[in-house]
């Protein structure tokens, strides 16, 4: 059973805005993009960009193949990518342009990042892949593990990949040539759904489906330095707040929680009922910037908060 977590109410937090207009469940966030601040897409293949400071005009960019599981933007490009459930990767421009649809991987891609003028993605395959943006071309695949690839997270001051996969396991890459620098094996009791950097530290964390957070410190060998009961259920999503202070995770049990990232402890939870929160299960996060976080929900809302710690 979780431990009783206090928290502290000076944290000051407000749902600014209830955002409708999918007809699904929420999976995933995307920074900003041309005139929007933000995208989002979800089981009802549809990708739609939001404005904070007008978040009832949601447009729509694209529909997409299947249901939409990753997400992610490339404002030199103009472009929006797009994942699905069935393995398709699709770049969808802002503006002018075509649309370019390819079949990336055997199965649900789960996580995308850009590296440069590269982008990775991560697949149920255990496949994670190399694009040039330019060509829309795969140019290298690693079979990293035999089971799903959950997410992805890059540190450029380490020139660093974390990979979290189904296998219990984060797999940290050298970005240069993709070698394995660790395995850390069984590094939650299951599956792996979420891992973050935290900048000027040398510090990641990881959320899984056990409902555990945890803080790696990442010297010759990582090794855990924290771990922290932080949900009743799953954790779908740690945001890392821009100044690396704070972060924010998401959890199947509808709640988000607020922390300071240097020692885990609870400053705030957003619920249902005292905080205009989500009815379900909270599966992506996103800082806007300093004061604004936005959440994706299988309510089929994306809810806008305004955050001061």
């Amino acid at each position: 059973m979780m431990k009783k977590l206090s928290y502290f109410p000076d944290v000051k937090s407000k749902a600014l805005n209830q955002l409708s207009g999918h007809r699904a469940c929420i999976y995933a966030l995307g920074g900003p993009i041309g005139p929007y601040d933000f995208v989002s897409g979800g089981g009802d293949a549809l990708v739609a960009g939001w404005k904070k400071d007008q978040p009832e005009q949601g447009q729509l960019i694209a529909r997409t193949s299947g249901q939409v599981f990753a997400l992610c933007t490339l404002p030199d490009k103009q472009l929006v990518l797009a994942g699905t459930m069935q393995g398709m990767l699709h770049w969808l421009p802002i503006g002018k342009g075509q649309p370019r649809h390819v079949q990336a991987h055997k199965g649900a891609i789960f996580a995308i990042l850009p590296i440069g003028k590269y982008i990775l993605t991560a697949g149920e395959d255990g496949d994670l892949n190399l694009w040039d943006v330019d060509t829309s071309t795969c140019s290298w695949q690693l079979h990293l593990a035999t089971r799903s690839l959950r997410t992805l997270d890059y540190y450029a001051s380490r020139n660093e990949i974390a990979v979290g996969a189904s296998d219990h396991n984060i797999y940290l890459l050298d970005a240069e040539d993709f070698s394995i620098r660790h395995c850390i094996e069984s590094a939650h009791d299951n599956s792996v759904f979420t891992v973050r950097y935290v900048p000027h530290t040398t510090w990641l964390l990881s959320g899984g489906r056990d409902a555990q957070l945890k803080r790696w410190v990442l010297a010759d060998s990582p090794t855990v330095h924290q771990t922290v009961p932080a949900h009743m259920f799953t954790i779908n999503s740690i945001a890392v707040h821009p100044s690396g202070k704070y972060i924010a995770t998401g959890s199947r049990d509808k709640t988000i929680r607020l922390w300071d990232s240097e020692q885990l402890t609870l400053l705030k939870g957003l619920e249902r009922v005292r905080d205009r929160g989500h009815a379900h299960s909270v599966n992506a996060l996103r800082w806007l910037d300093e004061r604004h976080l936005v959440s994706a929900s299988d309510d089929r809302t994306l809810i806008l908060w305004a955050i001061e710690a």
